[in-house]
Parts: structure tokens; C-alpha cells; sequence
């Protein structure tokens, strides 16, 4: 008999936390990519300076809307596009000077959601 382990509550919120902290940013404009990414401490897994970002131009209840109340980890992909500033390292740039060039997007988003909250933003599947 498999036995399905659901992950704790705290686990789904701290990773709730950590993906509006990464991808919210109701206020985020082009232009503030670098100073965004720097305040908010947002790198790659090794600690170095993460190629790209994007952050949702978007209130927290409407970007958790997405997720449509899903019970397991699933990716859901938004009814309406987004705007969206997608943050890219411009290149030579290496941890703790990165630099980014921001591009402004409206595009629909799709989103890994773990009991009803986005904890994974999987890209941006077509530009409006």
C-alpha cells in the first residue's frame, strides 16, 4: 500500500511566501528590475545572479485566484493575461552586481499551485 504524504500547511505557506516575494509586483515597473531583485535578495539556487524574473503585475488575491481552489500541485494557466515586467541579467553580469534590462508584457501565466496557492510560476504562455 502507497501512502500519500501531503505536505504541512507551514511548508505550502512558506513556499507561498517565497513565490510573492519572487514573481508579486503590483507597482514593479521596467525600470526597477535591478533595484527589485537586489532589495528582495532573488538568485538562482547556487546563490549567483538569476538569468530571469518576472514579476506579475498584479494584487495577491488576484494572482492566487489563478490556482482555482486545486487540491494538488498542478499548473494552472490564467482565463485573462497579465501584465507582466520580465527582468533579464544583461550578459558579463556576475552575484553581487547583477544588472537587469526589464521588458513589459500582457501575456497569460501559468502557475504551479500546492492546495489552492501558487508556489511556481512556469512562464508565459503566449503574449497578448
Amino acid at each position: 500500500i502507497k501512502v500519500m504524504e501531503f505536505p504541512s500547511t507551514t511548508h505550502i505557506m512558506r513556499r507561498y511566501q517565497n513565490f510573492l516575494n519572487h514573481h508579486r509586483g503590483p507597482y514593479v515597473n521596467v525600470e526597477m528590475c535591478t533595484d527589485v531583485i537586489r532589495d528582495r535578495k532573488i538568485n538562482d539556487t547556487a546563490g549567483n545572479c538569476k538569468p530571469v524574473n518576472s514579476f506579475i503585475q498584479a494584487d495577491q488575491d488576484v494572482i492566487k485566484a489563478v490556482c482555482g481552489g486545486g487540491k494538488n500541485y498542478r499548473l494552472f494557466q490564467s482565463g485573462q493575461p497579465f501584465p507582466v515586467v520580465t527582468c533579464k541579467l544583461k550578459s558579463g553580469q556576475t552575484y553581487p552586481n547583477c544588472k537587469y534590462r526589464g521588458k513589459l508584457s500582457t501575456c497569460d501565466i501559468v502557475l504551479g499551485c500546492e492546495h489552492g496557492f501558487p508556489v511556481h510560476y512556469e512562464r508565459i504562455n503566449r503574449e497578448a
